[in-house]
């Protein structure tokens, strides 16, 4: 039995076809509503800031995959991940289950050069902070030796059915309605995207193998990393259309900010796209052999969606 917290996301949906797919039919998805993705899902309907519930959605699991996301606020966060995080770890302890723990970079801040396994935590927002006090937390339990556990770590994601995604939210759907696309930040910066099949397939090859827990590991990215400017004309022409976008001013956003909450809460991560954001997987794709689906071919197959 391998089961997915919080699957109703576009991870967790990923994860579960992979599964099913590649390793098992015993899948259990956990969610307040969860859906089946697969024939023979087993739905467990639960509220992961309650323990019993989520020691009962853990109970007679094999691996446990973390992948759940909350309302994107940094008070919520700093209420919220701690409670769930502590939950679910002690549940995976009591019942000697394995832990797979999907988590952003946010952790390690605003880094001058390409991000590695090896980066140093220095978060720099409040978000960054509390993904801080929950990855210590699972950890310190590994380094005891009560939990094994591990991080799949992923920068920024676009795909087909991504619709948080900002890049979705701001490029692709913009163009796919024939309006501008919008960029925050720098658009000749370089920025990182995995392609969410892509974090899918990794993150469960990553839960079943033995071999791979106790580490952190970043999940297969193309390394050939576009700009904004790049990835925007690269969308424009799948869809056929002009690359016309805009960059949206940081006295912009500010000022937009104060009517809408999802800005608002933005503007603390806007150091992502003022400097070169580059993810680096060599680790995971020296050791399992996988490519990553290069950015051309993302792009096509998540304009198709749209489309």
């Amino acid at each position: 039995m391998q089961t997915i917290l919080g699957s109703s996301g576009i991870i967790g949906k990923e994860v579960a076809k992979e599964l099913y797919r590649s390793y098992t039919k015993d899948i259990r998805l956990v969610s307040r509503n969860p859906k089946s993705v697969n024939p023979t899902d087993q739905l467990f309907k639960a509220d992961l800031l309650d323990r019993d519930q989520v020691f009962e959605a853990v109970k007679g699991s094999d691996v446990v995959y973390l992948t759940v996301g909350i309302q994107y606020s940094a008070k919520i966060w700093a209420e919220q991940w701690p409670v769930i995080m502590r939950n679910v770890v002690d549940a995976c302890i009591q019942e000697r289950v394995k832990l797979v723990f999907f988590d952003n970079v946010y952790s390690y801040g605003k880094v001058e050069g390409v991000m590695t396994e090896e980066t140093p935590y220095n978060p720099c927002s409040k978000k960054g902070t509390t993904r801080l006090k929950v990855i210590n937390m699972m950890m310190d339990e590994v380094k005891k030796g009560n939990l094994e556990a591990l991080i799949a770590r992923a920068p920024d994601f676009y795909g087909p059915g991504t619709q948080l995604s900002f890049v979705n939210v701001t490029v692709m759907q913009n163009l796919a309605k024939g309006k501008k696309a919008q960029w925050m930040g720098h658009d000749r910066k370089k920025h990182s995207f995995i392609f969410t099949p892509d974090a899918g397939r990794a993150t469960a090859l990553l839960g079943n193998t033995p071999s791979a827990f106790n580490q952190v590991w970043h999940l297969p990215t193309d390394k050939n990393t576009l700009t904004a400017k790049e990835f925007i004309e690269q969308a424009a022409k799948s869809f056929g259309v002009k690359p016309d976008y805009m960059v949206i001013p940081k006295w912009m956003l500010k000022s937009i900010a104060l009517f809408h909450p999802v800005i608002r809460e933005s503007l603390e991560m806007l150091y992502q796209n003022e400097v070169d954001y580059i993810f680096d997987s060599n680790k995971f794709e020296k050791a399992f052999g996988f490519k990553p689906t290069p950015y051309l071919e993302g792009i096509k197959a998540t304009v198709s969606y749209y489309k």
